[in-house]
């Protein structure tokens, strides 16, 4: 497997393969364009704890990203795992979401 660098939000090595997917920090339906390779775990957690509007307006890049305390304790996780796991996220709390009336 050929390694693709680290993932930008959890720093472990990604291997081309079924664990990496590509993320557009900007959705799509939001008009992004950019996209970039990730864990597929990692890019699993952030659309379980994001809708695409926050993606769009608040979390639109790896550094606001790993700043957001749940992200934060996600990648303390993760990174005890092997660059090729992919797992699965559950949804989150519907609390731990912005309100729509805050962005």
């Amino acid at each position: 497997m050929k390694e693709l660098g680290p993932c930008p939000i959890c720093g472990r090595p990604m291997l081309d393969g079924a664990s990496v997917d590509r993320h557009h920090w900007i959705p799509k339906s939001h008009g992004g364009t950019f996209a970039q390779s990730l864990h597929r775990i990692c890019h699993n957690k952030l659309h379980t704890l994001f809708s695409e509007r926050e993606l769009a307006l608040v979390y639109s890049s790896p550094d606001t990203l790993r700043n957001h305390p749940d992200i934060r304790k996600f990648i303390v996780w993760v990174r005890r795992m092997p660059p090729e796991y992919i797992g699965s996220n559950h949804p989150p709390r519907r609390d731990r979401r912005l309100s729509p009336t805050t962005l």
